[in-house]
Parts: C-alpha cells; sequence; structure tokens
C-alpha cells in the first residue's frame, strides 16, 4: 500500500447522519473537552484521511534501547571483559547502547498510525517505507501488554490478533496507558466487538494520563478471581517441584563424595534444574492476579505479575473448552480449564499471546459456572459418558475406564487420560470434519477412533469404540455439525 491519501470519502445526503459512532446524551463534543483530557482523534481539517497520524510514546526509543542494552551485554560475554579491560568494555558497551539508541529515535519518528474509515494503518521505516493496513472487520481482539519496564514508566503495548494472520499484528510499543486503553476500545468498537464506543468528549469516561485503572479493573461483570495461594500451591504438587529436593540431594552428595567435580559440572546440574522448575515459575507469574469477567458477548481477562496482560476473547469464536485434573491436584478436587480461539495464530512463537487460560486452578462448582458462561447449557458436573468396549483393555491396560465419549444437546464430549484426566468439549457447530481411523492393533480388535476435528487443529476424540458404534458415532455428529451451522446465528 502507498503511503498517499486515502480515497475521498463520499459526502452523505443532507439531514442524513454519516457512519459513525453516535454520542450519548450529554456528552461534550471533541472540540469541547475539557482541559487535560486526552483528545487522540480530532479530525484534521478538511476532512482528508479522517484524522491525523498519531506517534507513539516518546519514551518508547528509550525502553527500545534498554532492550538493546541487555542484548549488548550479553553477546559481549565475560570473555570481551577480561581480554580488554573494564574501561574499554565499558567504553564499547556505551557506544553500542548509544547507537542502539539512536536507531530507535529514528524509527519511532518515522512511525505512525491512525485510522481510515475501517482500516488501522501503521506506518514504519526510514529507506524502506511500509505501511500495514489492518482491516478492522478481520479483528478478533486487541491485547493490552504490559512488560515491567513499561509498568515502571506507566506505558503499554498494544497487540491485535487478525483472522487468518501468522502472527500477531502490528504492536504498537508502546502508548500510554489511558491511550492504549481508549484505542482497543476504539478499534474493539469498529470491529463490533463491544456494545458501543465510548464518547470521545465524555471526559469522566476517559481515563487521566498515566493512570492504569483501565488495566487494574476488568471491565464487565465479574466471574471469578483465582487466588495466589491456590495458584502457588497448585504449582508445588508437580513432578518438577516434587523431584527438585533428590535432585539437589544427589548434587550435594555427588560433590562431597567425589573430588572430580568441578564448580563447572555443579553449575550445569544446578542450571539443568532451573530448567526444570522454568515451566511452573513461568506459569505463576504469567497467570498471577487472574481475573476473568464477562462483558457482553466477550470474556475479559487480566492476569500478570512482571508482565500484566489485558485481553478480549470473542464467545463466539470459541471452538473447545478442556478441563484438566492432574494427578496431585486431585487430592484438592482442583482442575484447570482452557479454550481454543478460532482465528489466532497456530504459529505465534510465545503461546502466551494465545488466549488459551479460562481458569489456571479453581475447584469443579467454579469450574462449572465458568464452562455455563462459555457454552449456555453444558454443566461440566453432568456430562455422563459412555466408555468403549472391554477388549480396549489390550491396549490401555490401566486406563481403559478413563476413556468416555458422549452425544448431548449442544456438544461432544470426549474424555481421556489415566493419571491426568481430560476431558474436551465441542460445540457441533465448530465440527468442520469428522474422520474415523483405524490402526493395525484396532483393526484386529474390531475397534476404531472418531476424531472431530475444528477450524484450530484440534478438537476431541473418541478413542477405541467398536467399529459400528464408531461408523454410526461420525455419521450422527457430520449430521448434528451440519445442523448446528445452518441454524446458528453469523
Amino acid at each position: 500500500m502507498s503511503d498517499g491519501p486515502a480515497e475521498p470519502s463520499t459526502v452523505p445526503p443532507t439531514g442524513s447522519t454519516p457512519p459513525g459512532p453516535v454520542l450519548p446524551a450529554g456528552a461534550a463534543p471533541p472540540g469541547s473537552m475539557p482541559p487535560g483530557a486526552p483528545a487522540p482523534w480530532s479530525a484534521p481539517p478538511g476532512g482528508g484521511e479522517g484524522e491525523p497520524r498519531q506517534r507513539l510514546h516518546p519514551l518508547s526509543p528509550v525502553l527500545h534501547g534498554a532492550k538493546s542494552l541487555v542484548v549488548v551485554i550479553a553477546g559481549l560475554s565475560w570473555s570481551t571483559l577480561s581480554r580488554v579491560g573494564f574501561g574499554w568494555f565499558a567504553v564499547a558497551v556505551a557506544v553500542l547502547a548509544l547507537g542502539a539508541t539512536v536507531l530507535s529515535v529514528v524509527s519511532w519518528y518515522n512511525t505512525g498510525y491512525h485510522v481510515v474509515g475501517r482500516e488501522l494503518r501503521v506506518y514504519e521505516g526510514l529507506l524502506w517505507r511500509r505501511t500495514r493496513a489492518i482491516p478492522l472487520e478481520r479483528l478478533q481482539a486487541v491485547e493490552v501488554v504490559r512488560p515491567l519496564l513499561a509498568q515502571l514508566t506507566g506505558l503499554a503495548e498494544l497487540r491485535l490478533e487478525v483472522v487468518g494472520g501468522g502472527k500477531t499484528e502490528a504492536p504498537l510499543a508502546y502508548l500510554g496507558v489511558a491511550d492504549a486503553a481508549v484505542l482497543r476500545e476504539r478499534l474493539l468498537a469498529l470491529a463490533g466487538r463491544v456494545a458501543q464506543l465510548p464518547a470521545p468528549g465524555d471526559a469522566a469516561a476517559l481515563p487521566a494520563p498515566g493512570a492504569t485503572a483501565p488495566l487494574a479493573a476488568v471491565p464487565g461483570r465479574p466471574l471469578h478471581a483465582v487466588r495466589n495461594q491456590n495458584l502457588l500451591i497448585s504449582q508445588l504438587l508437580t513432578p518438577q517441584a516434587f523431584l527438585l529436593p533428590f535432585g539437589v540431594a544427589f548434587v550435594v552428595v555427588q560433590f562431597l563424595t567425589a573430588g572430580s567435580w568441578s564448580f563447572v559440572a555443579v553449575a550445569s546440574t544446578l542450571t539443568a534444574m532451573a530448567g526444570v522448575l522454568l515451566q511452573p515459575i513461568r506459569r505463576v507469574l504469567d497467570d498471577w492476579n487472574f481475573r476473568l469477567a464477562r462483558d457482553g458477548g466477550t470474556l475479559r481477562v487480566h492476569n500478570g505479575l512482571l508482565e500484566t496482560r489485558a485481553q478480549t476473547v470473542p464467545l463466539g469464536r470459541v471452538q473447545t473448552v478442556g478441563a484438566t485434573w492432574p494427578l496431585l491436584w486431585r487430592m484438592k478436587g482442583w482442575l484447570r480449564l482452557r479454550l481454543e480461539v478460532a482465528g489466532y495464530s497456530a504459529m505465534e512463537d510465545d503461546d502466551r499471546n494465545r488466549p488459551d487460560r479460562l481458569l489456571p486452578v479453581g475447584d469443579l462448582p467454579t469450574a462449572t459456572m465458568i464452562v455455563a458462561e462459555v457454552l449456555p447449557g453444558v454443566r461440566l458436573d453432568a456430562l455422563p459418558l459412555s466408555t468403549p468396549p472391554r477388549r480396549t483393555r489390550w491396549l490401555h491396560p490401566l486406563g481403559h475406564a478413563a476413556l468416555g465419549a458422549g452425544l448431548f444437546e449442544r456438544v461432544f464430549v470426549t474424555r481421556s487420560g489415566r493419571f491426568t484426566r481430560q476431558l474436551v468439549i465441542v460445540p457441533y457447530a465448530r465440527i468442520q470434519s469428522v474422520r474415523v481411523v483405524q490402526g493395525p492393533i484396532q483393526r484386529r480388535l474390531g475397534l476404531a477412533s472418531v476424531h472431530a476435528d475444528t477450524a484450530g487443529g484440534s478438537g476431541a476424540t473418541a478413542q477405541d469404540r467398536d467399529l459400528a458404534e464408531a461408523w454410526a458415532l461420525a455419521a450422527d455428529l457430520t449430521t448434528r455439525a451440519h445442523q448446528a451451522r445452518t441454524h446458528s446465528t453469523p
């Protein structure tokens, strides 16, 4: 797309209402906003492209430069320090950091964004200009992310999820917290993902500059807030936490009894154990202060300690809901819920960008309430499932009784796992294809597995059913999926 102006808009007939959000009664027009209130969306004289281009926050180059500084220091390594000395090492770090900051400032000066009609356009580049146009009708969600440095400076990053995108689109890093919250609501309103657009002239509805209220208070009707104490205990009830004392004892015994153990060997072992603990620690940091709310047809999720995230999940694009009962959690009666949302990239490098967290840890009544909000009419605590034939024990000697499947009014449900129990719920309207699969041993036993695939690539699998039952189940699933898609509201 070129960097030129957009096509002129059609002038509405006299007496008609131009397209755009309607200000509520009593709201002041943009030109009469009180002093100090942000006014980033004022239209330029003469119309033009609808509004002037906006730049990112002036502190954005500082944050980008700080990230580059960490990479520079790590790249130079301590061997360079020992060869050139501390003085020249500090000079090299300062020069490289200054260069990174200058590049960040130049990039910031040439980066801008604005809304043209129903598109968000982002402009980047100095020598090679690039313009990205994001159609807002394909917008699924806008996520507000606040890394640690952004929290310390009162900034936030905006990330957009678009249908069919290979990754998160057009991250705007960084904006003020208040500006990021207003821009997110505006983009979602233009995309039709929220009920109404906040009035630009309503000063009471707009957060004050530098305020953190839009991210601290989850909008909508509160559903559940996970206790941080339960989150910590749940991660202690993991195999990694139970094996850690044995690993430490092994290192200590080897160090005391074997004189050949060097400091490097001990450090390597400790590093390996730290890598084992990385996953539960990361889960605690990511799910800290987890809060869930219902806002019309969307779920609002807020979570994170060092990096806070505010995500919007459209309920109309939920493909599957999964419940997991880890073995060590059963003594507490706990489980976790996850969901799959259509339109989010499966190629995303960082799985934290995907809004799959529905309940990090909780009991069955809480999970039942949340599932009923996501899938109306479905009760997680009342899903009787049929087990496969007894001859399935030749394939699953220990997990035969854990397998199950069932057809209900609106959803298809499967269960699997002996030690880690898993339940998958798929609405019929989300089923894209149905497959019957037989392996060589299944053919000898007269068994087959039925796969109900969704657009996200996963779905649910009824494992090792009787062959005649499998074909009947596949035919029933195909009919129900077709009827659900035919009668569902677009």
